[in-house]
């Protein structure tokens, strides 16, 4: 292949790198379909969508937004499971209402909602792989649920969350749960404060490092753990804790979990 073949081919992959990347956005309507609501003030599900990459100014991006929305959605749970669940002790609906809370669960209910076409988001985050985000799209979640709060009060909010949010589900209490939400769980049951986790070591390459992460829980010794990622090495933490206290039955740490 000569020069000008190798250029001409660069070209062409850089093009076709360009097209995906400034490749359209869905009208929001579709989202508002698949949500199950219409914005009033559709400028509020814009900023619900826009990442800080992309936001002019601090006010711009979906961060107030999901602060407000994870207040939104814990308060519409805890309804919603208060009275699904009238013979359930504290301790069951808190397991519960962690359960579906949690950001692996808005995560998906925003793939649900298919809002990574949506998301508008710098060209680092675009190129890297920021559509598929799961932190980004639990946070676009709870943003969203935010967004319709401030258009249409806490009614409409709820109304989309029992569509979306559902309790009656076999997740909830206990079955499935990683062990960071096991351990989250145990010590909600006991009205001790979240487990908190702090990095201890971090060594390797930048492309390849590995963490020592320990986990602290009120009146307990620190459990620690190792891995290539900060969740990993969180949920090793974890794990090793209520090994080592023999808390509940220890759900296992996958190693391809994602960072």
């Amino acid at each position: 292949m000569t020069g000008s073949d190798l250029d001409d081919a660069a070209q062409s992959r850089t093009s076709a790198r360009g097209r995906r990347a400034h490749k359209p956005r869905p009208p929001l309507s579709a989202l508002e379909e698949r949500i199950g609501y219409r914005f009033a003030d559709p400028e509020l599900l814009t900023r619900a969508l826009t990442h800080t990459s992309k936001a002019a100014g601090r006010g711009g991006s979906y961060q107030r937004l999901e602060f407000l929305g994870d207040r939104v959605l814990g308060l519409a749970v805890a309804d919603r499971l208060y009275a699904a669940f009238p013979e359930a002790d504290e301790g069951d609906l808190s397991r519960r209402l962690a359960a579906l809370v949690r950001r692996e669960t808005c995560a998906v209910v925003a793939a649900a909602w298919e809002v990574g076409p949506h998301l508008i988001l710098g060209q680092g985050e675009v190129m890297g792989g920021g559509r598929r985000n799961q932190t980004i799209l639990a946070d676009v979640c709870e943003a969203i649920l935010g967004a319709i709060y401030l258009d249409a009060g806490f009614d409409a909010a709820r109304a989309v969350v029992e569509a979306h949010f559902h309790p009656g589900e076999p997740t909830a209490a206990s079955r499935g749960r990683d062990a960071k939400s096991a351990l989250q769980e145990w010590a909600m049951g006991r009205a001790l404060p979240i487990p908190t986790y702090a990095v201890v070591e971090r060594t390797g390459p930048d492309h390849a490092p590995r963490f020592r992460i320990a986990v602290q829980v009120q009146g307990l010794e620190p459990g620690v753990g190792e891995g290539t990622s900060k969740r990993i090495a969180e949920q090793a933490a974890a794990q090793a804790l209520m090994a080592r206290e023999g808390i509940g039955t220890l759900p296992e740490v996958g190693p391809t979990e994602t960072p």
